[in-house]
């Protein structure tokens, strides 16, 4: 990409072959490349506050579940997109008629319930 008459940049354009121009274009994209350096700067100040590296931390979470409570719903040809209004319905529900605790435990004795209805099926099929 380099030419060896000289006129050619180090990002492959084509320079002037007046000393004045090429001296103005040198200028120029020296200012360009102290711009980017600046600004990368700034990012790497931006991206090192601890709010902003918990926010990353947040939304790679968040990410990272979605897409595992996805691959668990696949299989019914749903997605957490499709259930996720009316998770927030029951959930405003709950909340404004002050029904945390009785909902959690029945969150929980649902999920107990299911775990020994799983283990029950697990040691019936492998004693058959």
């Amino acid at each position: 990409m380099h030419n060896h008459d000289g006129t050619t940049g180090l990002a492959g354009h084509k320079h002037s072959l007046d000393p004045v121009a090429r001296k103005q274009e040198l200028l120029r994209e020296g200012e360009f490349f102290r711009s980017g350096v600046a600004h990368a700067r700034a990012q790497i100040r931006h991206g090192a506050r601890p709010e902003v590296m918990l926010h990353g931390v947040i939304d790679h979470a968040t990410w990272a579940l979605r897409a595992r409570a996805d691959a668990l719903l696949k299989p019914t040809g749903t997605s957490v997109s499709v259930l996720m209004p009316y998770g927030l319905a029951l959930f405003n529900f709950i909340r404004q008629r002050n029904l945390g605790k009785p909902a959690g435990a029945a969150a929980i004795l649902l999920g107990v319930a299911g775990w020994y209805m799983n283990k029950r099926r697990v040691q019936q099929n492998g004693l058959n």
